[in-house]
């Protein structure tokens, strides 16, 4: 019996000791990926490359077959929160109204997917788009939701956002109107000379 619980105190302890170091493992493990999903890469340096004042043109489509509104507006970039996030301020006229939206752009270290917040002063709501980039047109595809106000409803959303070169992007951003996709807005973005 003696012998026997000797044997049962020698495994506990091997138990024991074990435990905590794989518990270490765990910690040492999280630490990492914590650093590793906090730290600002080669994809948020791509973004920062957009830092600074652009004008844009705007043509949007309020409804299928109608004509386009055109307006002319500006756009201020700033990576914020020690170069992880990406701060847009719009400013334009837009149906004979002034216009202001502020938009935030991230990269997700961890789940690899962009991610794109915006608001304006067209409604009280925030649409939250998700995308990824594709390499060979230099765009990044995001798709989301938005509301419809007439009905209060999800309103399913896609934007194709391009750099076209390091003075100009293009955004088109289009909608889904009772299962059709519909374009329902081109900005072509020029950066300001200085």
């Amino acid at each position: 019996m003696k012998r026997l619980s000797v044997i049962t105190c020698l495994l506990a302890g091997l138990l024991l000791s074990f435990l905590p170091s794989k518990a270490q493992n765990d910690q040492q493990n999280n630490e990492k990926a914590w650093t590793a999903y906090m730290t600002p890469g080669p994809i948020h340096k791509m973004i920062a490359a957009a830092d600074g004042e652009w004008d844009f043109e705007m043509t949007a489509w309020m409804q299928p077959g109608a004509p386009p509104s055109k307006s002319k507006g500006t756009a201020v970039n700033k990576m914020i929160l020690g170069g992880r996030y990406q701060e847009t301020h719009n400013k334009a006229q837009f149906m004979n109204m002034p216009y202001e939206g502020i938009g935030m752009l991230a990269y997700d270290n961890a789940k690899k997917v962009f991610q794109s917040t915006y608001m304006d002063n067209m409604g009280t709501g925030i649409m939250n788009m998700e995308g990824t980039w594709d390499e060979t047109s230099k765009s990044i595809e995001f798709k989301g939701i938005s509301v419809d106000p007439s009905t209060g409803k999800d309103l399913r959303m896609r934007e194709v956002f391009r750099l076209v070169d390091n003075d100009h992007q293009t955004m088109e951003m289009y909608c889904d109107i009772n299962g059709q996709e519909m374009k329902m807005m081109e900005i072509q973005f020029t950066r300001k000379k200085k």
